[in-house]
């Protein structure tokens, strides 16, 4: 029985991850496509390639995902992880239905939390503070005033440049500045499912310790690639074109300030930021160095409004699967 469902949680976390990358593959091209310096499927391709590469060459951000709770060693301990899995995967669902490009990272882990108090299961509240909750604050507002002075930088740098070859230089600078972001969303996002898949594989006594096999990196990395590829069009519309109407070199700063706090805070720091909450303060920066009226701030408070729900919301849906799977397996 529980060898059966260690199985469908597997099974379901690399749907989650697919998720994850239909769902987020936006926050590495959506900016790129929206001003023509890469085609969709060329775009798709790119992020694809990086986002493998990304998921391969680091284990710090799932040590610290799945680390947050004490799950039982037990048949409840799997339950646990299950329903946190199918939590996030509702509300990346919901939001990718309407567009809004909420943080599937802080659905896991608001599925994680609200699973775990539906259990009655150790939650680690100085971890998620520490980790998730001052990160998640900090994170955009680096983003946002990082790009907003890069931005002023260029601006100035460029202010007597020609503006067909400075065109041209910032349209080939978001092949780079795409494949980081892809690369950094790798390294953040398929580790969570890693972390996921890890505590599963301890709490039902198969992993004697937490330490990541090398085939949840290979299937984890290969999940969120192929999701990745498939596109997320509808969230692609809302940051590339809703938000801010980018060009080239707005566009090229926006993801190298994104890549940049991303591979920061999962080197140094292991901490699960949002790619999403990243990009999309990058590109708020950037707008705002125009007018704050270009800017759409209806938009962004849309958005807003989704990244202040996506942890209670998920792990509402988290606790409410639990409670729905444990009645079956008593």
């Amino acid at each position: 029985m529980q060898t059966a469902g260690l199985v469908l949680l597997i099974i379901v976390a690399l749907g989650f991850d697919y998720t994850n990358g239909f769902h987020d593959a936006a926050n590495a091209i959506a900016t790129s496509v929206s001003t023509r310096a890469l085609t969709p499927r060329k775009a798709l391709a790119l992020a694809a390639v990086f986002n493998l590469i990304g998921s391969l060459v680091s284990t710090k951000v799932a040590d610290t995902v799945g680390g947050i709770i004490d799950a039982p060693h037990t048949t409840e301990g799997l339950t646990v992880v299950f329903a946190a899995v199918v939590g996030a995967i509702i509300w990346n669902l919901i939001t990718w239905y309407f567009g809004l490009p909420s943080s599937s990272s802080h659905a896991l882990i608001g599925g994680l939390c609200g699973a775990a108090i539906a259990s009655s299961a150790h939650v680690k509240w100085h971890a998620v503070v520490q980790k998730v909750v001052i990160p998640m604050v900090l994170s955009p507002l680096v983003g946002f005033a990082i790009a907003f002075l890069l931005m002023l930088i260029v601006l100035w740098s460029f202010r007597r440049a020609n503006p067909r070859n400075a065109n041209v230089g910032f349209r080939m600078g978001q092949w780079v500045s795409s494949a980081a972001m892809s690369f950094g969303h790798g390294l953040q996002d398929a580790q969570k499912t890693m972390g996921v898949i890890t505590l599963a594989l301890v709490v039902t006594h198969h992993l004697g310790e937490f330490a990541v096999p090398t085939w949840v990196k290979l299937t984890c990395a290969l999940a969120i690639s192929a999701g990745t590829a498939s596109g997320g069009w509808r969230i692609m519309r809302t940051l590339g074109r809703r938000v801010f109407k980018l060009d080239n070199s707005s566009a090229f700063v926006a993801q190298s300030v994104a890549s940049g706090v991303l591979l920061t805070t999962a080197y140094a720091y292991a901490a699960p930021i949002s790619t999403t909450h990243v990009i999309t303060s990058s590109v708020m920066g950037v707008g705002a160095t125009r007018k704050l009226s270009a800017v759409r701030w209806g938009v962004a408070g849309n958005i807003l409004t989704a990244w202040v729900l996506t942890l209670p919301a998920a792990g509402l849906m988290a606790a409410g699967t639990f409670e729905l799977v444990h009645l079956f397996v008593k």
